[in-house]
């Protein structure tokens, strides 16, 4: 259920989306406020759950997780005990960025980041492959980042 927000709380959520890392000094100049109240929205946003965590955002290249690919997987029945132990192992792999549950023509999209293709492969041959319930996998190989955002479109 969204929580109702006015348009300074948004604004304190979109700098904040930009650079989680503004002084609330800064952050107030930028929302209009004074500190003491800028903070204490804030503190309300993180505990009404909607700051969710604070994160530094990585280059990927640079740590040796340069490569993405997206797995398309399909499982070999889809009740709830399988989604489940599927879930479970997925959940167990740091390749593994995100999963999806999905309609359509496969049941589940996975964002996976590995060294190169070579290690793609083994962790697909490895790991992913090797989960009880997975029937198939398709990867698709991105060849170019055209957008990579982190920050959610706030109205």
């Amino acid at each position: 259920m969204p929580v109702i927000m006015d348009p300074i709380d948004r604004h304190i959520l979109r700098v904040l989306q930009r650079d989680g890392r503004i002084s609330n000094v800064d952050l107030a100049k930028e929302v209009g406020l004074s500190p003491s109240p800028c903070l204490r929205r804030v503190r309300l946003l993180e505990e009404a759950g909607i700051i969710d965590r604070y994160v530094a955002v990585l280059d990927p290249a640079k740590v040796g997780a340069g490569l993405t690919v997206f797995a398309r997987v399909w499982f070999k029945t889809q009740d709830a005990e399988v989604t489940l132990r599927f879930a479970e192992a997925v959940r167990r792999f740091p390749e593994v960025m995100e999963c999806y549950l999905t309609t359509g023509e496969c049941d589940a999209v996975l964002r996976i980041v590995t060294a190169d293709l070579h290690s793609y492969w083994r962790f697909q041959a490895d790991h992913l492959t090797r989960i009880p319930s997975v029937l198939s996998v398709k990867t698709d190989v991105p060849m170019e980042t055209l957008k990579r955002s982190f920050e959610l479109p706030l109205r």
